[in-house]
């Protein structure tokens, strides 16, 4: 009797290098590591780098990788989690077996920085990308021909995929999961990890808000108009009104306001409801449409449609993912 061979498991390679932080890379070796009792035939990890050997980790700690480059020749999904500098070049046998890689049909993946390694091989031109938002403009001014998105988790490009920054990297990889796998299987990975299975919105949701600081208000007229907005931001407000309290005309206020914060008057206020609405959907049971109306929204369809292209989700699924996490 002849038997056939087992079959081949999908190789995942993930690409390392020194000089790196540890955090993207663990993610993806934390969700892609051998996972027998799932009962599914499962990845096959391999961690490779330009130059086998002992790598240098942010952190103090040394990582030693066993493969180089040629693992990618094989390789279903390649992963690069990160690049240690974002202003550099990318090593040149990296560069050309990504291009390889991707010619050949594999799935190629970036994380936060990963992005620039994918983008130096041409594998974003023409096409929508994400990395992490502190490096969208960098990675827009670098390579013009990328289309840069810098306020979701990741984007699903099919054969390329890129995700945001730390974390979202175990949103991306749990979305390969469930690619290849289903949501049961996404779903058992990810209670394993003690996270959502599936996050909703984007990085909105994690950029640092614009809030002001600095100057003294009784000194500073824009900030001034500032510390009165976020005492008054269930009332009417008006750019008038604002001009006002800096005791500036109209005109004149909205263009120190635009150097101050580089966005106009009304949409800071419209972006300072939408922060003062997170902590109600987050640890209250208020209706939605009331907590609309405690930060100032005149409707509650007005403010479903601002949180919405805020923060790329809608106020009850906001909720929703806090209290799942809770609960998980």
């Amino acid at each position: 009797m002849i038997l056939d061979p087992p079959a081949r498991r999908h190789l995942v390679a993930v690409v390392a290098f020194d000089g790196m932080a540890p955090f993207e890379l663990s993610s993806v070796v934390e969700v892609f590591r051998p996972r027998p009792d799932l009962g599914v035939p499962w990845y096959d990890l391999r961690v490779c780098s330009p130059r086998p050997g002992p790598l240098r980790f942010l952190g103090g700690f040394t990582v030693t990788t066993e493969h180089g480059m040629d693992v990618l020749a094989d390789a279903d999904t390649v992963v690069v989690p990160q690049v240690p500098d974002i202003h550099g070049d990318i090593p040149e046998p990296v560069v050309d077996a990504l291009k390889r890689a991707h010619a050949r049909g594999a799935r190629i993946v970036s994380i936060c920085s990963g992005a620039f390694a994918l983008a130096a091989a041409g594998l974003l031109d023409g096409r929508e990308a994400t990395t992490h938002w502190r490096f969208a403009d960098t990675l827009r001014r670098r390579f013009p021909r990328v289309r840069v998105t810098p306020d979701v988790l990741y984007v699903d490009g099919d054969d390329v995929l890129t995700g945001a920054g730390s974390a979202a990297g175990l949103d991306l990889c749990l979305h390969l999961v469930r690619k290849d796998h289903g949501a049961r299987i996404a779903n058992s990975v990810a209670r394993r990890l003690v996270i959502p299975p599936h996050r909703e919105g984007g990085q909105a949701q994690f950029v640092e808000a614009a809030v002001p600081s600095g100057p003294d208000p009784a000194d500073d007229p824009v900030a001034r108009a500032m510390a009165w907005a976020l005492d008054h931001l269930a009332e009417p407000i008006t750019v008038a009104a604002l001009a006002e309290q800096a005791r500036l005309a109209p005109r004149t206020f909205i263009r120190h306001f635009h150097r101050t914060t580089g966005t106009s008057p009304l949409r800071w206020v419209i972006h300072q409801r939408i922060m003062a609405s997170l902590p109600l959907l987050e640890n209250g049971a208020l209706p939605i449409e009331r907590i609309g109306a405690m930060v100032g929204f005149e409707s509650p369809a007005t403010f479903r449609h601002h949180f919405a292209r805020a923060m790329k989700t809608s106020p009850s699924a906001y909720r929703q993912m806090f209290r799942t996490s809770l609960v998980s």
